[in-house]
């Protein structure tokens, strides 16, 4: 049978190739915009404050999963520096994106007079639809997917499109579409935000974390599928710990191979666990401490604009006292009218 895989190279305009990948990434980034732009008007924010977010976020956010992915294959891009840039042909991460974007949004929010959490819960979505729709970027490159199943699995079992099917035959060999997980997952994810995000109970800075967890959890598991992990060679009862926690899986799933040589712990996975635990400890210590209590539903304000209301407040508490026994205007109208009654009654007399 013929199999129709994807080009790569979405289009060429002179020497230069437009290529899939960027395309793909650019519409996860467009589509978050418009989410967070909708839901920066319930709190009064203009569009314009997220358009220079994500002009500034982007490059930082390409930058910081750059560096993080070439870091840990410094083996090979120490020997291949140019490479290091070429990020059209795949090879960035995730969680390098998320601390470029995280650091930017950081300074922009505050230079802006906002409090950090609260934009970041409204960027939770933005941030989980944009990982969803990138994923299909690893679809076209062929590239992050996992180790070697049947093809009968991928059009039987979970009855795939055979564009996806087709697509997942890589040398003759079909594998594990784990971008198509993790892409589902991510949906799955973003409906649960958009239902949490307008219940009362939820506090500032709580949805950001539940977004980092549920990615969190589902990247441990679906990671371990990969045939192509960030690793490093850790002690021996780290790598059993990952490996007991992800062994439920086993029942339906083998993991994907991780050359000895390179590493024995996958780091996508032990950052995974890392960020739940912590997300966990947020949640509990700033509801037993009482610092979640500003809810997310809450008005949102401006440092600006605080400090003009104080300000305000300031002046009144400044402004002096009417001294005491002096009459107001109201008083010296009634007493002017019963001098004038009092003066027609001695006349009349």
């Amino acid at each position: 049978m013929l199999l129709m895989k994807l080009d790569p190279i979405a289009f060429t305009l002179g020497p230069l190739s437009v290529h899939w990948y960027g395309i793909i990434l650019g519409l996860g980034a467009l589509v978050g915009l418009m989410l967070a732009i909708q839901e920066g008007k319930r709190f009064g924010i203009t569009p314009d404050f997220f358009l220079d977010l994500l002009l500034y976020g982007v490059p930082s956010a390409i930058i910081g999963a750059r560096i993080y992915y070439v870091a840990f294959k410094w083996d090979y891009y120490r020997n291949h520096l140019m490479e290091s840039f070429q990020i059209w042909n795949g090879g960035i991460a995730i969680y390098g994106a998320l601390i470029g974007a995280l650091i930017c949004g950081y300074f922009y929010t505050r230079a802006k007079g906002y409090r950090f959490w609260r934009i970041v819960d409204i960027c939770a979505p933005s941030l989980l639809v944009g990982q969803m729709i990138g994923r299909w970027g690893n679809f076209v490159n062929q590239e992050a997917y996992g180790g070697p199943v049947e093809e009968s699995f991928l059009r039987k079992t979970l009855h795939l499109p055979a564009f996806i099917v087709n697509q997942m035959n890589v040398d003759g060999i079909y594998h594990h579409p784990t971008f198509f997980y993790e892409s589902m997952w991510s949906l799955l994810g973003l409906i649960i935000l958009f239902i949490i995000r307008r219940q009362k109970f939820l506090k500032v800075g709580e949805l950001f974390m539940v977004y980092i967890i549920w990615y969190s959890i589902g990247r441990f598991f679906i990671e371990a599928l990969r045939t192509d992990s960030l690793a490093f060679k850790g002690p021996d009862w780290l790598a059993s710990l990952i490996h007991g926690l992800w062994s439920p899986m086993t029942i339906a799933f083998e993991e994907g191979y991780l050359d000895p040589a390179y590493g024995n712990v996958r780091t996508s996975q032990l950052l995974a666990v890392l960020i739940v635990v912590a997300g966990v400890i947020f949640f509990v210590i700033r509801r037993v401490t009482g610092q979640a209590d500003e809810r997310y539903l809450d008005p949102l304000t401006r440092r600006g604009d605080v400090s003009e209301v104080a300000a305000e407040e300031a002046a009144i508490e400044a402004a002096p006292a009417e001294p005491a026994g002096k009459p107001d205007a109201v008083e010296e109208i009634v007493q002017a009218g019963a001098d004038t009654k009092n003066g027609d009654k001695q006349l009349d007399d």
